[in-house]
């Protein structure tokens, strides 16, 4: 006798197989890299030694190596106000970004939203895999590895959470097919959890690794949990009780900062070159090796128009170049020496923090891989968080107004750890400590009076352009459509149609609240439909 198949039987087996296949193609695409393939594929079952734990995490942050290298990693950069891209050409999809109308469809946040559920899948696996075992003798190693795992599922988690708001947290590898978005809370909760985890786990310094924490110690876990904090304060939640938390966090990292190996550099400049990539400004850092096969995508000639052989994908807004106040951070920050007014392919200033420094142009002009890292959070903004949230939370002391301080002294070209009293007005130090009046008449003096938190906030703008992060500050202060609603050029003549030049890509979606997080792609949607809920 021949059993009945319904269409609803049907449906939910084809959606299944489909399911399963994202889930294989997920994995696979994620784990292809140019390494051996003994450090990419996770062991399968509990595991047995240590060995096969330290598999799983490496094979995990293969995986982040192969998302992150291109900018697709970071798409949501492209919504604030510092950063553009071409007008034209193939970048359609940043171009939603730029200019505020993301479809559901748009490839890059599919495939982001693909790369970064497959390393969340096998972070899962791993902790399945290892749950219930210990290796006697061994458990500070295991613990580290443990910590890690922790720290790429919560970092991954909040990655995805700062491009859509709520997310899915899947915490097991097996396949729900019932699953749906998180409430906001419930994601800001599994972040802070993974987070707490992986700070009571890792050391507070990670063995044998270079600086800057490729592979993440214990300030890493409270820098990105203060990060976490500052952004639950604000849209959507606005819990300013989590003020308090990000700036105790904060201050955890600052105070065992010499422990962490954490610090700023003398010179910002040093933070873009190849040379100098691994710095102790890095509290976490995403590490390349274009020789070893682990390449960087993002920088070199992405940040260069035609003109210089480039691809014209990570632009500088040409308002924001216009405001950035003149300094020594201003010249660290662009190429003020190319002539980006009289471009033929796009006139946009240019990102020094893409392209690298001139000294480099020799190597990487017209080249797309590099060595560079990714510096994805700074000891530079762990100071700010620290200034911001102690003011917010009406706690800030002597302290929180120094952490400020050191990032405009820097900024200005100062020696940050050198206070710069109020009453030395329109002088500088120069190479031999002795004050002298500046040039320009300029002035470099500390802050200690005024709105601690809108200075600091202020200073986040100046000290991150073109990270890929002033749009998520913009949304947590809910500041959208005051960045957003007039990019208009102030001053930069249009040298073919004569005037002032427009803006490239002008706003054409909604800068209200309710477009402040991107869509879930549709086919996700398609596959789980409890994601369109």
């Amino acid at each position: 006798m021949k059993r009945k198949i319904s269409l609803n039987t049907m449906k939910k087996s084809f959606s299944w197989i489909l399911t399963v296949l994202v889930l294989i193609f997920t994995f696979l695409g994620c784990t292809r890299l140019e390494e051996s393939p003994s450090e990419v594929n996770l062991a399968p079952g509990v595991y047995t030694d240590l060995a096969e734990l330290s598999l799983g995490v490496t094979g995990i942050y293969a995986s982040l190596r192969n998302a992150s290298q291109w900018s697709t990693f970071y798409v949501n950069g492209w919504s604030g106000d510092d950063l553009t891209t071409h007008k034209a050409s193939n970048k359609a999809d940043f171009r939603e970004h730029d200019q505020r109308a993301i479809t559901n469809e748009n490839s890059r946040v599919q495939d982001n939203w693909r790369n970064i559920y497959g390393m969340v899948f096998n972070a899962n696996t791993v902790l399945q895999n290892i749950e219930g075992v210990t290796f006697p003798g061994q458990e500070e190693e295991q613990n580290r590895l443990l910590g890690e795992i922790y720290f790429l599922r919560g970092a991954m988690f909040f990655h995805l959470a700062r491009v859509h708001g709520r997310i899915a947290l899947p915490t097991t590898p097996e396949i729900n097919f019932e699953l749906g978005l998180s409430s906001q809370v419930e994601v800001y909760e599994q972040i802070e959890s993974d987070f707490l985890q992986a700070a009571s786990l890792l050391p507070d310094l990670y063995p044998g690794v270079q600086p800057g924490a490729p592979r993440p110690n214990k300030g890493s876990a409270r820098g990105m949990l203060a990060r976490l904090y500052l952004d639950w304060a604000g849209f959507p939640l606005n819990d300013a009780s989590k003020y308090s938390d990000a700036a105790n966090m904060a201050k955890m990292v600052i105070d065992n900062a010499d422990a962490h190996g954490f610090g700023l550099v003398d010179n910002l400049e040093d933070l873009w070159s190849i040379d100098t990539r691994f710095s102790k400004e890095g509290v976490w850092t995403i590490a390349y090796c274009d020789p070893c096969g682990t390449r960087n995508g993002k920088y070199a000639r992405l940040g260069f128009p035609s003109d210089l052989q480039g691809w014209g994908e990570t632009f500088a807004e040409i308002r924001y170049f216009e405001d950035f106040p003149e300094g020594a951070r201003k010249e660290a920050t662009y190429r003020t020496d190319v002539d980006w007014q009289n471009f033929s392919d796009q006139v946009t200033p240019v990102f020094k923090k893409i392209t690298g420094p001139a000294s480099e142009d020799d190597q990487f002009i017209g080249v797309h891989f590099t060595s560079r890292n990714d510096l994805y959070l700074r000891y530079a903004e762990v100071l700010l968080i620290y200034a911001e949230a102690s003011a917010r939370a009406g706690t800030a002391a002597a302290d929180a107004w120094e952490a400020l301080n050191m990032i405009r002294r820097r900024a200005a070209g100062l020696p940050f750890a050198t206070a710069v009293p109020s009453e030395v007005d329109q002088m500088i130090l120069d190479a031999n400590g002795e004050f002298i009046v500046h040039p320009d008449g300029l002035t470099y003096v500390d802050v200690t009076s005024g709105d601690l938190a809108e200075l600091t906030f202020t200073e986040r703008k100046w000290e991150l352009a073109g990270e890929w992060i002033r749009w998520n500050d913009l949304v947590r202060m809910e500041r959208v459509e005051e960045a957003l609603g007039n990019r208009n050029p102030q001053v930069t003549p249009d040298n073919v149609n004569g005037g002032i030049i427009a803006v490239q890509n002008a706003i054409i979606g909604s800068l209200g609240t309710d477009n402040y997080f991107a869509p879930i792609p549709v086919r996700e949607i398609d596959l789980l439909p409890n994601l369109g809920n």
